[in-house]
């Protein structure tokens, strides 16, 4: 398979089959997009129980003969003001696990469909001469690029800090890229540097 080049500019760039021409699977894409905003949760909601809530433990009226229902505590979760039956926590555990060959299976997947789709593009490694977002936009629209996802093998300073303003364009490592990025941005960059670590990764 071959990848095209921005624009149309320049020679394609040959590609492994088995890593950007595999089959659509939608279910195994899902699982390990879900899986990794889940595992990216933190637990730090928190509910308040009977235990914890401020409350009297004065019995609020007599058991019988006012003619109303019997009641104990303040802190009963059907009163208002009453702690919850069953809390979050905040040593609740989000995580999903992944298996290593689901995971790898599913980026697969995703560059096959980004590839099939034109989304997945080939591009010459950016180069700025010093960190200004200025320069940095100046050379997206050289290249007609709003939105898009940069993966090379090395993010200089310089690019690092001029795409941190820019909240369409983000500019990491291929072998840090993971599924959510890629399935967010409408584009997707890559060098020729960065197929290699993809092919590393993935082949």
């Amino acid at each position: 398979m071959e990848l095209k080049r921005i624009n149309n500019v320049g020679a394609a760039v040959a590609v492994p089959d088995e890593v950007f021409a595999l089959d659509y699977n939608e279910a195994l894409i899902h699982q390990i997009v879900v899986a990794y905003q889940a595992n990216a949760r933190q637990g730090t909601r928190a509910q308040k129980n009977r235990r914890d809530v401020s409350h009297t433990t004065k019995k609020p009226w007599n058991q019988k003969g006012t003619g109303r229902a019997r009641s104990g505590m303040s802190s009963s979760p059907v009163w208002r003001g009453g702690g919850r039956a069953f809390p979050s926590m905040a040593n609740e555990n989000f995580s999903h696990k992944v298996n290593t060959k689901m995971y790898r299976a599913g980026m697969r997947n995703i560059l096959s469909q980004l590839a099939r789709e034109g989304r997945l593009q080939v591009v010459d490694a950016i180069e700025l001469a010093s960190p200004k977002t200025k320069l940095l936009q100046a050379r997206l629209n050289e290249l007609n690029i709003k939105t898009a996802l940069y993966l090379t093998d090395e993010v200089s300073e310089s690019l690092y800090l001029a795409s941190r303003n820019l909240p369409k364009f983000a500019a990491i490592e291929a072998r840090y890229v993971d599924p959510m990025s890629l399935v967010h941005f409408d584009q997707v960059l890559v060098t020729p540097a960065g197929i290699e670590q993809l092919k590393e990764m993935f082949a």
